[in-house]
């Protein structure tokens, strides 16, 4: 029997035990932290003081829950370790895994030394916490790719077709596909995007599956093939790490909050978070020449609509890590006729992301670089979507790239 108290403590979680951690309690203990991991805790005082005996199957749990909170810069804090489980902990060799404290003052003293950078700024706004650490990166430019035009009678040919070297934009989303021959990779132009580097492809075909192009010097020869979109480079203006105290925020509202810190009327957005629900749609269908409505209509069409494109009745993918990039632009007047394209109707931005499998994310805005890379290479990822603003995250981090020309 195990009885587990959480409440709060010196600003962190505190999870009391009290009694056995053997293999009848460790799953319900298991659980409980996964739940508070999930919930956005990213360091955990585990108090021990009352636990009688723990077996390997307890000692398993702290350390499953350690090595996740290790990826996001978070750690387990074992509170008032009995002499008889430290016997155990020394003689499974766990002991270099686990920082020890003895009572609360040393948890308190811990705690202060953990203070936040003076580079952030913390900002209360509509019950969103904001974490703003400002980079004082160099504008970057905004280029557009392809034409929209031939999209909506499904006419696109060949010629149409306009090749980005891999390395030559960093971000970017649209219609696109990889592979040298057309006759090849015409057969899977989809809705894609392209994050620090990496590009990710999901088919407008029956049973898709992603395909994608990690960021390495070998692939510096590679082209990725776009019908239309847009790609951009540049460095960071600031990064933003948020928290919704009300369990989610719309994708809409968050752009506002985190994008008021900034202003140029044209931005570049990286966007890595934890979803809650997302609005997303994508094509069922390629919209080259061969494709093209026997009816003579357009795609939009409600004739053709739902054969082309599928699109939510109701928010998918919740409690997944979604990783995306796209454009916002404050006032369409202000941008050249081909940038104003590129908006959907009655939007202010556009936004593609691949979507990848559940994953705690670091709070720290100074480590987004890394958790965009951890993404890329450890986590599975099963779809690309372009965002509707309803989209709902509970906690993640928006990269902002001031944009010129």
């Amino acid at each position: 029997m195990l009885d587990v108290t959480v409440s709060e403590d010196s600003g962190f979680k505190r999870v009391a035990l009290k009694g056995r951690m053997d293999g009848m309690s460790s799953p319900d203990l298991e659980r409980r932290l996964e739940e508070l991991i999930r919930g956005g805790e990213r360091v955990l005082v585990v108090d021990l003081g009352a636990v009688t005996f723990i077996s390997s199957a307890g000692l398993r749990v702290l350390l499953l829950a350690q090595k996740s909170l290790g990826k996001v810069h978070g750690e387990v804090l074992l509170l008032r370790v009995p002499d008889v489980v430290l016997g155990i902990l020394r003689a499974s060799g766990m002991l270099d895994y686990f920082r020890f404290f003895a009572d609360e003052a040393a948890i308190c003293a811990h705690a202060a030394k953990g203070t936040v950078s003076p580079c952030i700024e913390t900002i209360q706004a509509d019950g969103v916490s904001i974490r703003w650490l400002d980079r004082g990166g160099a504008p970057g430019s905004l280029k557009v790719l392809g034409s929209l035009e031939p999209l909506a009678l499904a006419a696109y040919t060949e010629r149409d077709v306009v090749g980005v070297r891999a390395g030559e934009l960093r971000f970017g989303a649209g219609l696109a596909a990889m592979g040298e021959r057309y006759e090849e990779y015409s057969l899977v132009f989809g809705e894609s995007v392209l994050v620090d580097g990496n590009f990710y492809c999901y088919p407008a075909v029956r049973h898709a599956v992603v395909d994608f192009m990690l960021a390495t010097e070998q692939g510096a020869g590679l082209e990725y093939r776009f019908l239309h979109g847009f790609g951009f480079t540049g460095e960071y203006r600031g990064i933003a790490a948020f928290e919704s105290a009300e369990g989610f925020i719309d994708l809409t509202r968050l752009i506002g909050l985190a994008c008021d810190r900034v202003q140029a009327n044209a931005l570049g957005l990286v966007l890595l978070a934890e979803s809650k629900g997302l609005w997303g749609m994508h094509m069922k269908r390629i919209p080259t020449a061969e494709n093209t409505p026997g009816d003579g209509g357009e795609i939009f069409d409600a004739s053709n609509f739902a054969a082309w494109m599928n699109f939510p009745v109701e928010p998918a993918d919740a409690d997944c890590i979604v990783m995306g990039a796209g454009i916002v632009i404050r006032d369409r007047e202000l941008e050249r006729s081909e940038v104003r394209r590129i908006l959907p109707s009655g939007s202010g931005f556009h936004i593609h992301a691949a979507v990848f499998s559940r994953e705690p994310l670091s709070k720290n805005p100074e480590s987004f670089e890394a958790e965009l890379r951890r993404a890329a290479t450890e986590l599975e990822v099963f779809k690309v979507q372009h965002l509707l603003g309803r989209s709902c995250f509970s906690r993640g981090m928006l990269g902002i790239i001031e944009l010129k020309g």
